[in-house]
């Protein structure tokens, strides 16, 4: 497995892999292209990746690890949930990745879990044990509550848009999704 460690030679690969994916997509990206980029050989990067799927792979589990972690650790597992779905939907790649090749993320809403998406659970189950151990989330395995709360946040991440207009704001979307998370949590 690749490492994912910031600052490491592999970091300048995947910058140059993600400028080139909001340049021309994901399809138009090569691993030549991505090497040209970066300033190096095709076979420095073809030995990190044999592939441009195991490059994406870590490029979506960098991305989207560092906007997990990025929140507030001390914010309710309700804010920091829509914190991070709002910081998905404002995600320069995952916007491009939505608009030109939507199927890049079927993988992970049909057939498994990414990266990232462990990331995700691990970081809800741990709020939800220690919400349980002081007595302001209901009983319950945390890994079925944190992977329902992951699940529902899927359609506000890639359909939260279908249910704007006029009657329905985004802020009103977000206010009822966090009351929905709020009472499923309450003791």
């Amino acid at each position: 497995m690749t490492s994912l460690r910031h600052n490491s030679p592999q970091d300048g690969y995947l910058d140059a892999a993600r400028a080139l994916i909001l340049d021309v997509g994901w399809r138009r990206t090569t691993l030549t292209e991505v090497a040209r980029r970066a300033g190096v050989s095709r076979m420095t990067i073809y030995r990190t990746w044999p592939d441009m799927g195991r490059l994406l792979g870590d490029l979506m589990t960098r991305e989207w690890a560092g906007i997990v972690t990025a929140g507030d650790p001390d914010a309710d597992i309700a804010d920091r949930v829509l914190d991070t779905v709002r910081a998905l939907r404002d995600n320069e790649l995952f916007v491009r990745i939505v608009e030109l090749d939507p199927e890049l993320l079927l993988p992970y809403l049909l057939h498994r879990r990414g990266r990232s998406q462990d990331l995700i659970l691990d970081l809800i189950e741990d709020a939800v044990r220690a919400g349980q151990a002081d007595g302001t989330i209901r009983a319950g395995h945390p890994p079925v509550i944190a992977r329902s709360l992951v699940l529902a946040a899927h359609g506000f991440v890639l359909s939260g848009h279908t249910m704007v207009d006029d009657d329905v704001t985004e802020e009103d979307l977000y206010a009822e999704a966090r009351l929905v998370i709020a009472r499923v949590l309450a003791p």
